[in-house]
């Protein structure tokens, strides 16, 4: 039953209702009813979590996310952890992240994993990380991908959150299950390929894309960063961030 995970399932479909959101899911059945499944979604908004997840529930099944370690520091987020079976990734133990993912899908869970690793500003599929594609190979588990398209207009990087009762369409869509070998590259562009289609499917059927909104990639004339523009930005907020923690460093070791 996971009476933790209920009550987040019930909270989330509150917010849904709360906001008045056009939530639209499709094809939820491509989504195995049993077994272990790696779920790859694109990323362009801190909240896409939560549309996917629904979608993954009207399947019939449980999505168990992949979240940064550092959000143990936080007792709830302990608890939530311990109780839903979501898998921490320490960036510097990396592996045994990994390891208990594998674990996770050979016990028969959906493990959702972000294959572009971090949030795209352009709204375009950026480059895809590999372990995705890894992890159903070594668990002998399907890949299924997953797109939504819209929760990037309620809160994404660079812009305001609008998380109030906005009304918005979010659109999510679940791909055909794709089988991997041990050809790691080719199975990702595989799964990349397949992700595109799929955007494009969806954006296709989501309503018109004004030119210059924010949220509408470059590409379909709108104001989001080019690929390439994105890069950089986000190349450049490495940088701080890495600045950041050599000055925090080096305060430590003059304090000592």
């Amino acid at each position: 039953m996971e009476p933790v995970f209920r009550t987040l399932e019930i909270i989330a479909h509150g917010l849904v209702r709360a906001q008045g959101l056009d939530l639209r899911i499709d094809d939820e059945d491509n989504l195995p009813r049993t077994g272990g499944v790696v779920l790859a979604i694109n990323h362009t908004s801190y909240v896409d979590f939560l549309p996917a997840a629904i979608g993954v529930y009207r399947a019939g099944r449980r999505v168990r996310y992949m979240i940064k370690a550092e959000t143990m520091k936080y007792g709830i987020m302990r608890f939530l952890i311990k109780h839903t079976k979501t898998v921490p990734v320490d960036r510097l133990a990396g592996a045994d992240a990994y390891r208990q993912a594998v674990q996770t899908l050979r016990d028969g869970e959906v493990v959702a994993v972000y294959p572009e690793a971090t949030i795209s500003r352009s709204f375009e599929l950026k480059a895809f990380k590999t372990g995705a594609v890894r992890m159903a190979h070594d668990a002998n588990v399907p890949i299924v991908p997953c797109i939504v398209w819209g929760a990037h207009r309620q809160w994404t990087k660079g812009h305001e959150r609008a998380m109030g009762r906005t009304g918005l369409p979010v659109h999510v869509r679940f791909g055909p299950a794709l089988t991997v070998d041990g050809d790691v590259q080719t199975g990702t562009d595989r799964l990349r390929t397949a992700m595109q289609d799929l955007l494009s499917t969806v954006q296709a059927g989501y309503g018109p894309h004004p030119a210059r909104e924010f949220w509408v990639p470059a590409s379909m004339g709108g104001g989001a960063p080019t690929l390439a523009e994105a890069d950089r930005l986000d190349t450049e907020e490495q940088a701080r961030r890495a600045a950041a923690r050599a000055g925090r460093e080096t305060s430590g070791d003059d304090a000592a």
